[in-house]
């Protein structure tokens, strides 16, 4: 990467109060832009995958964005500004010191972002925003596959151990029960021999 200068600003022209772009769709290119730029951020997307800032971790990237956003509302940004934006958001939401210059590279290309739209140049944000989708695609993928194989066939195999476990004794015990009492004839107390029924097997 191309050395940074710290002192990088982009500041809204004369007569103009906000940095925020007028047409809608260069507006909406640039936060894609931001979004992007903090979804590249590996240190962000560390702390958001181990749960650092709690369960709702993935939510406070989303917000970290936003604030970033909100900074161009204003009629000057400097680098160095996004780049304190970014490590206070790290320390206050996922207890977090940043001690290289990761947030400084993400503010540079925040910047670059910026300017690109500003001249309706979108290429660079759409390429990233593709990648991201294509990851986004195979981690459902396999969330799907880990879903369809957990809960259904441990269940479908315990329950069948279950019926298993369940049917065979009592079948075993019906017909040691039928196998040892007709060995011979029954004879009651005046000296009849007594029918066996069948009945006893279902």
């Amino acid at each position: 990467m191309n050395a940074i200068d710290p002192t990088d600003y982009v500041e809204a022209p004369e007569g103009v109060e906000s940095l925020k772009f007028g047409d809608e769709k260069q507006q909406a290119k640039f936060e894609l832009g931001v979004c992007m730029a903090i979804y590249k951020w590996e240190e962000l997307n560390t702390a958001v995958e181990n749960s650092w800032g709690g369960p709702k971790s993935g939510e406070k990237r989303d917000w970290i964005s936003g604030i970033v956003i909100d900074l161009f509302a204003e009629k000057i940004v400097d680098i160095q500004l996004i780049e304190e934006t970014l490590l206070y958001a790290m320390v206050d939401e996922f207890d977090t010191e940043i001690d290289n210059d990761s947030a400084l590279e993400i503010g540079a290309l925040i910047m670059k972002f910026y300017r690109d739209v500003a001249l309706q140049k979108y290429a660079k944000i759409d390429e990233l925003y593709e990648k991201w989708q294509a990851k986004q695609s195979i981690k459902e993928n396999v969330k799907k596959v880990h879903v369809e194989e957990d809960p259904n066939n441990p269940d479908v195999s315990d329950s069948e151990d279950d019926e298993d476990d369940e049917d065979v004794p009592e079948l075993q015990d019906d017909e040691m029960e039928i196998d040892e009492e007709p060995h011979g004839p029954i004879v009651d107390d005046d000296g009849f021999e007594l029918v066996q029924k069948k009945g006893r097997r279902r």
